[in-house]
């Protein structure tokens, strides 16, 4: 119980904040519980009202006064009707107030806790979401927390329901009877106990069917995805039949939680029939003793159906508790996790664009590859750099290391003469326009993609980016032009579109720093002139820095260095390298044959 409240502990904040609701909460639950037990003594006088009076009722059999005692005996009956009347709906209109105060305060939690999770994710840095798979990061943003809301809601409410209802009722029944008390409480244990086992083991189940489903969503997702590749294969039956096994498979642990839900209300309701009977039984037996009344009996059957529920709820709370406890672990791993990127001098100042690189490493901490080896050059405010490279040898990673996605494993990085580090990084970012080799583009209108990384959104910065992009005549080919909605992940452009979209989206910040990261590895070599071209006047007094494999994407830049593992194994401008025995200029002619051959 200590390690299970030491996870929970961390809600504790979020009930401070809402402290207010919570003992409103309280208050109403105390005085809904005064409105079940009144009722069952207006119950008990009523009936020992009838018992008591009946044979004084007979022995006027005959006589005038009969009907006058019969009128004053149904106003007393009609009385204790009204008023009990009166009390289930007062109860009913306090546990609404119940309900708007703990529920509403559970819902408060669970949208300040989604939030407070989201807003740490995004401080988090890229490392982070390297190690960790995106179905999870949103199950514990979603399942979790819904989890946990369930204890923050349901289960504080049903709690304080029965530790009020047990401190105010059962002084009340041992007052009238220890041992018929002690009869009626006897099943309850039980029923509590129970009704805890049965729902761990459906709670079992649910997460199977779960997984099962997510698998058969995870299936028939890429089904749908890949409808291309699957029908130019021709394996349309195949997919079928692996869609019947993962759906027999579900229908099979539906079926078998189906049959351990069956068991929940018999196992309820015999319980409480026993609990009842008991009741019945040794009532009879004091009644018969001279020690109760009729009413007692009635009375006290009424205060074991009271108890039912919130007994009944204890096991499924506790269920309750400990998924949430399971779940509020594993958000507080992430919300425990911190970002190792932190600015030393939170500088904020625009930038001239000067980049050095001091002898830079980095090595990748998850897999423990050494990305960049001793790495240095200089580039000042205005130039232009080309990184060139075959796959893996470290040229997105230069990319990374300038915008502080990641930091180095030593040297120094240095922007206009000051350690990078020194930077706020959220501004040092806003002054860098980045295009990154595998473009992600939102489910949102082009125009709005575009203007993604605009404060207040430009029309006219936004169509001139578009045209430096070489994308705008694209655009406008389109039936609503700007407007048009691109498809999750932008599914409805082609591969090049995609990428001049991303490359527009970087150039409307007007950015210091411009960094295309194989940006142009879609789009065929004329298409890839056209945007250089385009690019010339928007690199203009802009420190740019292009990395690609191919070598024609370096022919606007100043300098070029070729990495190779990671090592920079030779620096300088097209025409130098050009003019030696260099890998760059093996790179450069055996793509020129490559591109012959494809024209």
């Amino acid at each position: 119980m200590a390690g299970l409240m030491k996870e929970l502990s961390y809600l504790n904040r979020y009930l401070i904040r809402y402290k207010r609701l919570l003992l409103w909460g309280l208050f109403f639950v105390i005085i809904s519980n005064i409105f079940q037990i009144v009722p069952a003594q207006m119950v008990r006088r009523s009936i020992d009202l009838v018992t008591g009076n009946i044979s004084l009722y007979r022995s006027f059999n005959g006589l005038p006064a009969q009907k006058d005692f019969f009128q004053v005996f149904t106003q007393g009956i009609l009385m204790y009707a009204v008023l009990i009347l009166i009390m289930a709906l007062l109860r009913g209109l306090f546990l609404y107030f119940v309900r708007q105060t703990l529920i509403v305060m559970s819902r408060h939690i669970e949208y300040d806790l989604k939030n407070d999770v989201f807003q740490h994710y995004q401080t988090l840095p890229l490392s982070f979401y390297r190690r960790n798979n995106t179905g999870d990061l949103l199950n514990r943003i979603s399942e979790d927390v819904s989890r946990v809301r369930m204890y923050l809601g349901p289960s504080i409410m049903y709690g304080l329901q029965l530790i009020t209802l047990f401190l105010m009722l059962i002084p009340v029944m041992f007052m009238i009877s220890v041992k018929l008390t002690l009869f009626a409480l006897i099943p309850l244990p039980i029923l509590s106990f129970s009704i805890y086992y049965v729902n761990n083991l459906i709670e079992r189940r649910s997460e199977e069917i779960q997984q099962s489903q997510s698998r058969l969503s995870t299936f028939v997702q890429e089904a749908f995805s890949g409808i291309r590749v699957l029908k130019s294969f021709n394996r349309e039956k195949e997919s079928v039949d692996r869609f019947v096994v993962e759906n027999n498979e579900y229908k099979r642990r539906s079926l078998r939680l189906t049959r351990i839900q069956s068991l929940f209300f018999p196992l309820m309701f015999g319980l409480i029939g026993l609990s009842t009977i008991l009741t019945v039984y040794q009532g009879s037996v004091e009644v018969i003793e001279g020690t109760l009344t009729f009413g007692n009996i009635v009375e006290f059957v009424i205060y074991v159906n009271l108890l039912t529920w919130p007994v009944a709820s204890l096991g499924w709370t506790s269920s309750l508790v400990q998924r949430a406890e399971a779940s509020q672990k594993r958000i507080n791993e992430f919300l425990q996790t911190r970002t190792d990127l932190i600015s030393t001098q939170d500088l904020r100042h625009a930038i001239e664009g000067k980049i050095e690189f001091r002898n830079v490493s980095f090595t990748y901490s998850d897999t423990g590859i050494k990305a960049v080896k001793d790495l240095s050059f200089t580039l000042m405010p205005g130039d232009s750099l080309a990184v060139i490279g075959a796959t893996g040898s470290g040229k997105s990673t230069v990319a990374s290391l300038i915008s502080r996605l990641y930091d180095k494993t030593s040297g120094q990085i240095l922007i206009d003469d000051i350690p990078i580090e020194a930077y706020d990084i959220s501004h040092l970012r806003s002054q860098i326009g980045y295009v990154p080799q595998d473009v992600f583009l939102f489910s949102d209108t082009i125009y709005n993609n575009i203007g993604f990384g605009l404060e207040s959104p430009n029309e006219e910065k936004i169509r001139q980016a578009a045209r430096d992009a070489d994308v705008y005549q694209n655009i406008m080919d389109f039936p609503q032009g700007f407007a048009t909605r691109i498809g999750e992940r932008g599914i409805t452009l082609s591969g090049g579109q995609k990428q001049r979209v991303s490359i527009a989206r970087a150039v409307v910040r007007e950015p210091r720093i411009l960094m295309l990261d194989d940006a142009l590895s879609a789009v065929d070599t004329k298409t890839e002139n056209t945007i250089l071209n385009s690019l010339q006047g928007v690199m203009k007094d802009r420190t740019t820095l292009i990395i690609s494999h191919r070598v024609s994407s370096a022919k606007l830049a100043n300098k070029i260095i070729v990495l190779d593992d990671g090592l920079m194994v030779e620096a300088g401008t097209h025409e130098s390298l050009m003019g030696s025995d260099s890998l760059y200029r093996e790179l450069y002619f055996r793509q020129m044959r490559a591109e012959e051959v494809e024209d």
